[in-house]
């Protein structure tokens, strides 16, 4: 059975593209925002409703691919919405709102003859690609043991806390890809966790500090999104400033 989910803000799922509840599929409805990326799973196609926000739409779609996500997404549109969908929304297909369910399942077969709803190699791979054979993950002067818990920055040990670290490590696993609180928060923090999202913002602060001005630049701001690890050894990295984000707010969060 393939995965559906349908992002909208609309108060009746089930009249964004009412041929999916004459489909025999079952759909997973989440907010259309971008804190919701951190649940969609990997394996599934999203329709996304884009009826009457499609800048919104589109911005979430580049938001998507920035995030490192590489599921097929089909927009929910009306007929005049064809005149604004175009290559640089990245998209598997689109639909209109009142498509008949025959088109619907035909879209959903050709998305998925296409081979776009397999993933998950994306996240693996590249997480897999930044280590070496015992486990330590070079970008330029910074190294950090994934073994030992430990990182040096120019052959000197750089003392982080233990959250402190697992954020380092995680985004330097994943060079350049940009990734929300909300994403960092459960990757890093992990389900059990109930704290807000500012805790990242006082990690990431706590993190630029420890690694001092010459280098704090590697963690950069993606405004409005969250953020990302930009290597040293990498001059066109394009960051919004490493705080024009970051919430003002104080130190007070549990450093565990």
């Amino acid at each position: 059975m393939t995965d559906l989910t349908l992002m909208t803000m609309a108060p009746n799922p089930a009249s964004v593209l009412p041929s999916l509840a004459l489909l025999s599929y079952r759909v997973r409805v989440l907010p259309m925002d971008a804190a919701s990326l951190v649940k969609l799973p990997e394996n599934t196609i999203l329709f996304l409703d884009a009826r009457d926000d499609l800048a919104n739409a589109k911005t979430l779609c580049n938001l998507i691919h920035a995030s490192g996500l590489s599921i097929p997404i089909i927009p929910i549109i009306t007929e005049g919405g064809f005149t604004a969908i175009n290559i640089q929304w990245g998209v598997a297909d689109v639909v209109v709102n009142n498509a008949s369910p025959a088109e619907v399942e035909g879209r959903l077969r050709l998305v998925c003859e296409r081979g776009q709803t397999a993933p998950t190699t994306t996240r693996t791979s590249v997480e897999r690609d930044n280590y070496n054979d015992d486990g330590q993950i070079r970008s330029g002067d910074l190294v950090v043991d994934t073994k030992g818990y430990t990182a040096t920055l120019n052959g000197e040990p750089v003392n982080l806390a233990y959250k402190e670290f697992e954020l380092l490590k995680y985004l330097v696993a994943h060079p350049h890809r940009v990734f929300t609180r909300a994403q960092l928060l459960q990757e890093v923090w992990g389900y059990d966790y109930y704290g807000g999202t500012r805790t990242v913002d006082v990690h990431v602060r706590r993190l630029r500090a420890k690694l001092g001005g010459e280098y704090e630049h590697m963690i950069g701001t993606v405004r409005n999104v969250g953020y990302r690890f930009d290597p040293p050894d990498d001059d066109s990295a394009n960051t919004d400033g490493n705080d024009d984000n970051d919430e003002n707010i104080g130190d007070g969060a549990n450093n565990a």
